[in-house]
């Protein structure tokens, strides 16, 4: 399906990497705070982040 060199898989590697930590890390702060409003808050940071992981993830021919 796509063409990707070298340097587009090591790009977007690196990318879901980045993309992986931070949905991870908003996961852990939604789950320590205790203003709900805050919880909520990092709780659509961490979707916003898996929603990017998956479509980076599609780009490399990965089933998301």
């Amino acid at each position: 399906m796509n063409n990707l060199t070298a340097k587009d898989v090591e790009v977007l590697t690196h990318l879901l990497t980045g993309e992986e930590m931070a949905c991870k890390k908003a996961k852990i702060y939604a789950n320590t705070l205790m203003d709900a409003a805050l919880a909520a808050e990092m709780e659509g940071i961490a979707q916003a982040h898996a929603e990017r992981f998956a479509a980076l993830f599609a780009m490399l021919g990965g089933k998301s």
